[in-house]
């Protein structure tokens, strides 16, 4: 069994580095995930029991009072750190520009999805996970779908 200080890399590639015991996560240590946000935390016997996860644009993660993109403060977390765009300018995401969905699909925050196989795949286009009933109906719902037509920006003059 994994004893000690190492190093684990799971089969959806986060990576685990830290304190392993009898063959778990054991001490302190922290996931590292492949759209770059981590957890790190205090584990015991493959539990976290105190941890904090920051986005990988820095953003850290409150679970208590989270005012994060809600009614209060609408801004992303790009937009509080660098000021907002000129009026007229919208920006869609925290990542500026945006990635380009897929025809058909939708950016569902960890990646795209299909609607027609019920496939989301990270934004490597590798496969994450099926999704079920209710998280197609939220996805299509609330999330940001490709175009069905080119539109630009046109600069003011």
């Amino acid at each position: 069994r994994m004893e000690g200080q190492g190093s684990y890399t799971l089969p959806t590639g986060t990576e685990y580095r830290g304190a392993l015991r009898d063959g778990m996560f054991d001490g302190e240590g922290e996931l590292l995930f492949p759209n770059g946000g981590r957890y790190r935390a205090v584990w015991h016997r493959g539990v976290p029991t105190q941890g904090k996860y920051t986005f990988a644009d820095g953003l850290e993660y409150k679970d208590k009072k989270w005012h994060y993109c809600d009614g209060y403060d609408r801004r992303f977390y790009t937009e509080i750190c660098s000021g907002l765009k000129p009026a007229g300018i919208s920006q869609l995401t925290n990542l500026d520009p945006p990635k380009e969905i897929p025809e058909g699909c939708y950016d569902c925050g960890d990646g795209f999805y299909n609607p027609e196989t019920r496939v989301i795949v990270d934004y490597k286009l590798r496969f994450l996970r099926n999704a079920d009933d209710d998280e197609h109906e939220w996805i299509v719902r609330t999330c940001r779908k490709a175009w069905d037509e080119t539109i630009e920006q046109k600069a003011k003059p």
